[in-house]
């Protein structure tokens, strides 16, 4: 399989392999994140409430546009890893050679749409006026970076594919140190403030896919990249967009469904807002965390699916499920018993650190159930199902929230009435999964006796 030692995910024990693969995996999400953090803290501490208002109302009509193009970076990180796991060295060369080329493509269509549209769809979230300007504007120059973005996660995702979590750390440690020194440097003394932060954020995506494509041109393994072998395979890509498109539109639902919610944060005022941005951080350093064993588990069982052995899927699974839970808790506890002081990392306003600490005392005890519920839809998506999931997560997640904000809660409603959105959904959807898991794990472990 090339010069290159790729990790062995078809062959136990799996218990130490999972922690080699997802450590890095780990790091390099936390290092994202904190890039993120280190935008939101930036501006918030020296940039006051209104930019970090404009910031944090952002995120979910970022992802809401930006997930179903990701999605399908997993998409070509499931087939590759079939691929490898296969043994197939032609399929393999011909998933890069597909994938390469489509995030570029993707990443184009992203900046346009958001470029052009960023200030109708803040508009249509009754982003507050006071507010809307600067959001508007962080948009516009983040989109910019969007085809930067997607490539290197494409380039990032098949990497992983082949056993390689390292090398996506390593990246992004650089990228990130550099987006931090020109935060600090256009924030504070050019005064830029969102702007500032967009543009740091822009140089480090593009840095990140500059080097992961020099990396996948010059690496002896596999999934070499060669310029003059780039074209689109048609069975590749309808095999990436199959398995892509489902994941990015479950992604995209879960944006939907927070759009929605950051609707009625914003009739609350900036003051809202700003509590909400920065209260819900602590969320994501959870997701990063949990979210690495999902992208694992995704992985070990696809190559294994590659190699047709069937009966070490249910060992994937129950190993990152354990995992999986026992992180949540331990870092839901953390965030539950230290909510103020991690709100005041992002905002010195008592009145935006008590907003952002009442959402963690609710929502961050059942944390968990998001996580199981992301680790058990990337299982199932390393089995070769996508859609499915995706149909799940639209009336579990999307359909309960909608359901939530329009049908059950009162007309004068509160902040604390809106946050139980995010546990019942993360609940149903789960068990949803779970039980849909089952019943697909049954039917292989039957096709595989006969």
């Amino acid at each position: 399989m090339g010069k290159r030692k790729n990790l062995d995910m078809t062959n136990g024990p799996f218990l130490k392999k999972i922690f080699i693969f997802a450590i890095p995996l780990v790091f390099t999400g936390l290092l994202q994140l904190l890039y993120n953090s280190a935008d939101t803290a930036i501006v918030g501490k020296f940039a006051g409430s209104e930019a970090l208002a404009a910031v944090g109302s952002t995120g979910s009509l970022i992802n809401l546009i930006i997930n179903v193009f990701m999605g399908m970076s997993m998409g070509a990180g499931v087939m590759a890893a079939r691929h490898i796991g296969a043994g197939d060295e032609k399929r393999v060369s011909k998933c890069v050679h597909t994938a390469i080329p489509l995030g570029l493509i993707s990443g184009i269509i992203v900046a346009v749409i958001g470029f052009f549209f960023s200030e109708s769809m803040l508009r249509l979230m009754q982003v507050p006026e006071e507010v809307i300007g600067l959001s508007s504007v962080y948009l516009k120059i983040y989109f910019m970076g969007a085809p930067g973005s997607i490539v290197y996660n494409f380039g990032a995702s098949i990497l992983r594919a082949s056993g390689d979590t390292k090398r996506p750390l390593y990246i992004l440690a650089v990228s990130g140190i550099i987006n931090v020194i020109l935060n600090l440097i256009l924030v504070i003394p050019f005064k830029l403030s969102v702007a500032g932060v967009a543009i740091a954020t822009i140089v480090s995506q593009y840095i990140t896919a500059i080097v992961v494509i020099i990396h996948m041109l010059k690496t002896g393994s596999v999934i070499r990249l060669n310029f003059k072998k780039i074209r689109f395979d048609k069975r590749e890509l309808i095999c990436i967009i199959r398995i892509g498109i489902p994941a990015g539109l479950q992604n995209s639902l879960f944006s939907i469904s927070n759009v929605l919610i950051q609707s009625a944060v914003n009739s609350f005022g900036d003051i809202a807002m700003a509590g909400i941005a920065a209260g819900s951080q602590f969320d994501g350093y959870i997701y990063t965390c949990t979210n690495a064993i999902a992208q694992t588990a995704m992985t070990f069982t696809s190559q294994n699916i590659g190699a047709v052995k069937y009966k070490n899927v249910g060992k994937v699974y129950r190993y990152c499920f354990a995992i999986t839970t026992i992180v949540a808790v331990i870092m839901s506890a953390f965030g539950y018993f230290f909510r103020e002081q991690v709100v005041w990392i992002f905002a010195d306003n008592p009145d935006v650190i008590a907003i952002g600490a009442e959402r963690l005392a609710l929502v961050i005890p059942f944390y968990v159930f998001c996580s199981l519920q992301d680790v058990t839809a990337s299982q199932i998506r390393g089995m070769g199902k996508s859609l499915e999931p995706m149909i799940i997560s639209l009336v579990g997640v999307c359909g309960v929230r909608l359901m939530w904000i329009f049908v059950i809660l009162p007309d004068n409603y509160s902040l604390i009435d809106l946050y139980w959105a995010y546990p019942i959904s993360w609940a149903i959807a789960f068990f949803a999964l779970f039980a849909l898991y089952l019943i697909l794990k049954a039917r292989m472990i039957k096709k595989d006796k006969q």
